[in-house]
């Protein structure tokens, strides 16, 4: 019911603070919502080899129209997550391989065997860059060197070996990793 000037003055409110209605949930969005709810029950208790893990908003999207529903992706989109449905992707880890692209590893035995370089890259209280260049034994675990720097060029990471093999015997096998932390 609109209400006249007349009558907020005498209230001591503005008008536009009598004329708006609460939103009132329509019962088809209720029902929208039920069947999104249902749509991803039965995504998720499919069986195994009939479940798709990429299934999700679009594939209920393409389900909903095929049943007759007048509904946009974004609107299935905004409800989808509103209800809480949006699952995380599944990420695949990738798994650390030498660099000589063979598909064994090589385990150290004994020490001195296998050296591994990591590089880790962090920050400063001020926001400046450092990298630092990490030598390990693989079957000790014994940090070998340490390098911290603005910059690791090839030609800083050939030295630091150098260095590295001129003080310790050579390993059998080097490996080269990098770890990334802020």
């Amino acid at each position: 019911m609109p209400v006249t000037d007349f009558e907020s003055a005498l209230v001591g409110q503005h008008r536009s603070t009598q004329s708006h209605l609460a939103k009132v949930v329509s019962i088809e969005e209720g029902k929208l919502r039920r069947r999104l709810r249902e749509i991803a029950a039965a995504l998720q208790s499919a069986p195994h080899g009939a479940t798709h893990m990429r299934w999700g908003r679009r594939m209920a999207y393409r389900l909903l129209r095929r049943e007759g529903w007048l509904v946009n992706h974004k609107r299935v989109h905004r409800l989808w997550r509103e209800e809480g449905l949006q699952r995380p992707t599944p990420r695949k880890q990738k798994r650390a391989r030498p660099a000589d692209g063979s598909v064994r590893r090589h385990q150290a035995e004994y020490p001195h065997q296998v050296w591994a370089m990591d590089f880790q890259f962090d920050a400063t209280a001020n926001g400046r860059r450092l990298k630092i260049l990490n030598g390990i034994d693989e079957h000790s675990r014994l940090c070998l060197a340490i390098r911290v720097g603005r910059r690791c060029k090839a030609k800083d990471v050939v030295a630091e070996l150098e260095e590295l093999t001129r003080c310790v015997f050579s390993p059998g096998h080097s490996v080269t990793r990098s770890w990334f932390s802020c």
